[in-house]
């Protein structure tokens, strides 16, 4: 019996501790330097159009392609529709192996947070006040991947990787440009 009421005693005070420990949490006040307390009057956003059609796609890779071709570049590239869901991807010869997925993710990164994904790098540059951007689901936080814009609306995107950054932003806006 004496053991049965030191464990309950045991597991009441970590209880109790662990509601303080929350309540000391909850009352953190607020950073006036946290760029991220602001609250902006207005959302702003580019819309979702119409998903982007399998010859817009080939035209996309075809001119970022191209354009690796002329550079001398070994470049994957990815194009998703708005939903981040691949509809093509070209791998040219000796592109490393690892930039098949980080072209793909750059791109459905790009479709799904209506950005290009030098917005996360730049963020992320700026501080310990943007390091919750790596929590969020499914982001890379690398340029190279850049939305598809036609009419004002995100029809889909487009990731490349096999390059530094900057290369593979080069590539990206590229082959994105075309379809305007």
């Amino acid at each position: 019996m004496k053991k049965l009421v030191v464990a309950s005693l045991g597991a009441l005070a970590f209880t109790l501790s662990a509601f303080a420990i929350n309540g000391a949490i909850a009352q953190v006040p607020p950073d006036p330097n946290n760029p991220n307390e602001a609250v902006p009057d207005k959302h702003t956003y580019t819309p979702y159009g119409e998903a982007i059609t399998l010859d817009q796609a080939k035209k996309a890779v075809d001119a970022a392609l191209a354009e690796s071709a002329k550079r001398g570049w070994q470049m994957c590239i990815s194009v998703v529709g708005p939903t981040g869901d691949l509809i093509v991807f070209e791998k040219m010869d000796q592109c490393q192996f690892s930039s098949i997925t980080i072209s793909q993710h750059k791109a459905r990164t790009a479709a799904r947070y209506r950005r290009p994904t030098v917005v996360f790098e730049r963020l992320l540059g700026k501080g310990d006040f943007y390091s919750y951007l790596t929590t969020l689901d499914d982001v890379i936080a690398s340029r190279g991947g850049n939305p598809i814009i036609v009419n004002g609306k995100i029809i889909g995107a487009i990731g490349v990787s096999g390059g530094a950054g900057s290369q593979d932003d080069v590539i990206s806006l590229a082959g994105a440009k075309v379809v305007q």
